[in-house]
């Protein structure tokens, strides 16, 4: 069922709540309307696709917006092109797109229901983005960044992930703690890594972020 505009009202004003709590920027009225249809679009479509297990929506603003706008400013300046590794609904893939126009956006999904969910968001938004409807170790291409949301088997998705990072580009790892040195590893030895950053609303949850030598 679609939202009526009370809720998206409601919905950007708690947005703009969670960004304030998290000492996070105030997005522009462009932004903020672009949000909302992709939530619009994301509830829509989280009826019959299963895009994520999270459907109410505060979950949604909480774990999956608001940590994919954290990400976002946390990405180094500088950076041409991004692949979203396993993309899924879009996390944190689309809401980097949102904040960071600049970047030419792969999103690659091996599922074709979902590929078609991030078809229609590409679209509908007008982001700077494409997708790739495939596995993403398959591509040939090689990005300034490569992001990666927590996954089963993550240590060979990270893996795989880090052979598509660039000399000097950049992997940014949503995780958890306790998986850090696991994760690392998997990675190789070729990247750098900052200190970990939690992410909004828990110690356990971080990003990692590694810079490729």
């Amino acid at each position: 069922m679609r939202s009526d505009s009370r809720d998206v009202n409601a919905s950007r004003q708690r947005l703009g709540e969670l960004l304030a709590v998290a000492n996070l920027a105030t997005l522009t009225d462009a932004q903020a309307e672009q949000f909302s249809a992709y939530l619009e679009l994301f509830l829509h479509w989280n009826e019959r696709t299963n895009l994520s297990a999270i459907r109410d929506i505060e979950g949604i603003l909480s774990r999956h917006f608001l940590e994919s706008i954290f990400c976002a400013n946390a990405l180094p300046s500088g950076l041409f092109s991004r692949l979203d590794y396993g993309s899924g609904g879009g996390f944190p893939g689309i809401p980097i797109a949102i904040l960071r126009p600049e970047l030419q956006v792969t999103l690659a999904e091996s599922q074709i229901k979902k590929a078609t969910f991030l078809n229609e968001v590409v679209r509908t938004l007008k982001l700077n983005a494409k997708v790739h409807s495939g596995r993403a170790e398959l591509l040939t291409q090689r990005f300034d960044c490569v992001t990666l949301r927590a996954v089963d088997r993550m240590g060979e998705a990270v893996q795989s992930a880090s052979g598509l990072v660039a000399l000097k580009g950049w992997l940014l790892l949503m995780t958890t703690a306790s998986d850090t040195a696991a994760i690392t590893t998997a990675a190789g030895g070729s990247f750098s890594w900052l200190p970990a950053k939690p992410l909004p609303g828990g110690e356990q949850r971080i990003i990692l972020l590694g810079q490729k030598s």
